[in-house]
This record gives structure tokens, C-alpha cells and sequence, in this order.
């Protein structure tokens, strides 16, 4: 593990412990775990000590996607017919807005960098703008594809869209211009999830055949259009594969799989690192880095989800709680100036 990262996690460590400290007991924590899933709930966790702090019901839908807003108040859940925004800090169990008129599941959400507006995608084949500023719950803008969207990826640049289909297709959506074009990896394979690097110069896919493919994106995280030069291919698992995630600082890139694993490889030349594997675990459908790049949240099919250290692939703390299923999460760790 480089110094640099370690110099960092140090750093992220100490500021989360000071908020710690200097919050009162009923104040915002500052680091947030929300997970969702087959059974129709969403629960909140002290991440520390593994205790669930507040469930509250997603109704009749399970929860395929969370995101959390970039001010750290709200998060969104993702389920069938709905998108639901909960107030992270309350005690109230009802959504503060519902966001309906949606004919299918809804695969995928997520926010622009200063919360001004949600982006969704789903099965009814369209990603649609949902603009936060409006008092309507409807979207403002909407990509129409010919296949149901499993994920989206915002580029840091919040200007391009990256969006999977079942097809097979990527589809760059520039919201500036409205241009969009497609890239097709491999023929007859799903587009299972997509990301970008914090950076921008890289983005990843894998597919339903357990490949990951990787480009370099020319320009930085601020140009306005992204150009994709193919970087890496590689057989990530042997089973379907269901998340790809970059680690904030970069070096690292964690793929999950329905072979009952979690793999992370470095992206200095996408040799593996640790896998990530427990007796019990089964599929693992989604995950999310720590801000110090030194931990990674699991969420499995086992009910179970999972922090462990990327660097010696133990697990740190397991939450428990969940009925069926977990097979989306949200987590943030860093502490807002």
C-alpha cells in the first residue's frame, strides 16, 4: 500500500473521529451506511458498531438502487414504479417526495455534484433529468433507448451521461449538446454497471459474462466530451458479473459477481489484489470504497453486508438485519468543511 494512501486514510480517520466528538448524540452522523433490498426495506447503520439505527419500509417494491445527496441530508431509493427521497435525519418513516409515473423498475439513480438535479434510468428503456429545484416531481428531460437500462454513470465532468443497456450498448449522453453515441463492447452481453474514475480518465464496465472491459477517457475530470480509447479487457469472474466501482483515489478497481465474490485489482495494470470471499456470502450485488481507498462495503445475497480491509481481504464488521437479500447500498465517509 503506497504511503500516499496511507498519509490519507490517516487524515480521513482523524476528521471522521473529530466530528465524531464534536457531534451531539441526536446530530447527523458523519459517516452514513443505508442499504436496501429484497425485502422491502431500507435500513440505516452506525458503520463503527454494525447497529441498525432505522428501518424504514420501501412499499411494494425491492430496493435496486441508493444513492445518497451530495449535502448528505437525503437519499434516494430505486424500485419498481418509484423513486422515493427519505430524510436522512429524521425519524420519520415516510418519503419526503415520491416521484412516480414510472412504468417499470428503476435500475439506477443518481445526483449531479451540487444536488441541483437526479438523473434515473430503468427498464422502461429511459434515462430520464429529474430537476431538484422544481416543486413538480417530474422529469424535465428524458433519453429514450431501445432496451431496459441496468445502469447509469455520471461523468465528473456533469456533463455526460454513461448509460448500460441490456443490449449490450453503451450509450455517452452529452446533456449540452444532446448528442448521443454508442459503444458497443462485446455483441450479445448485457451492460451490467458502469463507472468512472473520480478523475475522469478512466471508465469500466462488466457484463453479464463476467468480462470487464476498461478505456481512457481523454481530458479531465472538467472537459466538456469524453473520447474512449480502449485501455483493458479482461475476465473479471466466472459467473455474471454485477458492479464495478473505482476507489476514490484511483489505484484501485472492485468488480462483484454472482460466483460469491468481490475482486479487487489494481488499475495500474488490472492485476489482481484480494478477493474477497466468505463461507456464507453468495452473490454480491453491490459495493462502495471508503474515502481513504484502505476499506470496501459488500452487499450480499446471504442477507448479509460486509466491511473489509482491501488490503488483507479479512472482514471488518458484518450488518446484519436484513430479511432477504441486500442488493443496494449507499455509503459516505467524508466529513463536509
Amino acid at each position: 500500500m503506497s504511503d500516499q494512501r496511507r498519509m490519507r486514510g490517516e487524515y480521513v480517520r482523524r476528521r471522521v473521529e473529530e466530528a465524531s466528538m464534536n457531534n451531539p448524540p441526536n446530530s447527523a452522523d458523519p459517516v452514513i451506511l443505508v442499504t436496501g433490498g429484497y425485502d422491502h426495506g431500507i435500513r440505516f447503520w452506525h458503520a463503527y458498531s454494525g447497529v441498525c439505527s432505522r428501518t424504514v419500509q420501501f412499499t411494494d417494491s425491492q430496493v435496486n438502487d441508493l444513492e445518497i445527496t451530495p449535502d448528505r441530508q437525503f437519499v434516494a431509493g430505486a424500485g419498481f414504479q418509484h423513486i422515493r427521497m427519505f430524510d436522512i435525519n429524521s425519524k420519520s418513516s415516510s418519503p419526503l417526495i415520491d416521484y412516480e409515473g414510472l412504468s417499470k423498475n428503476v435500475t439506477a439513480v443518481g445526483f449531479q455534484e451540487d444536488g441541483k438535479w437526479m438523473y434515473s434510468g430503468g427498464e422502461d428503456m429511459t434515462t430520464r433529468i429529474w430537476d431538484q429545484r422544481s416543486r413538480n416531481p417530474q422529469s424535465q428531460r428524458m433519453f429514450a433507448g431501445n432496451a431496459p437500462v441496468n445502469c447509469v454513470c455520471l461523468h465528473p465532468n456533469q456533463g455526460e451521461l454513461f448509460i448500460g443497456d441490456q443490449n449490450g450498448v453503451i450509450h455517452v449522453w452529452d446533456l449540452k449538446s444532446n448528442h448521443k453515441e454508442p459503444c458497443i463492447p462485446e455483441l450479445d452481453a448485457s451492460i451490467q454497471s458502469i463507472c468512472i474514475d473520480p478523475m475522469g480518465t478512466m471508465m469500466a464496465c462488466v457484463n453479464n459474462k463476467g468480462r470487464c472491459y476498461v478505456w481512457s477517457l481523454s481530458g479531465s475530470h472538467k472537459s466538456e466530451c469524453s473520447f474512449l480509447h480502449k485501455r483493458a479487457e479482461f475476465q473479471a469472474h466466472k459467473r455474471y458479473a454485477l458492479k464495478c466501482m473505482f476507489s476514490p483515489d484511483s489505484t484501485l478497481l472492485a468488480t462483484t459477481s454472482a460466483d460469491c465474490t468481490a475482486v479487487i485489482w489494481k488499475t495500474a495494470d488490472f492485476s489482481k489484489l484480494t478477493e474477497l470471499k466468505d463461507n456464507t456470502q453468495r452473490w454480491v450485488w453491490d459495493c462502495a470504497f471508503s474515502g481513504d481507498s484502505q476499506y470496501i462495503i459488500t452487499a450480499s445475497s446471504d442477507n448479509v453486508a460486509r466491511l473489509w480491509s482491501v488490503e488483507s481481504g479479512e472482514v471488518r464488521r458484518e450488518y446484519k438485519g436484513h430479511q432477504k437479500a441486500i442488493i443496494s447500498l449507499a455509503f459516505r465517509d467524508e466529513v463536509l468543511s
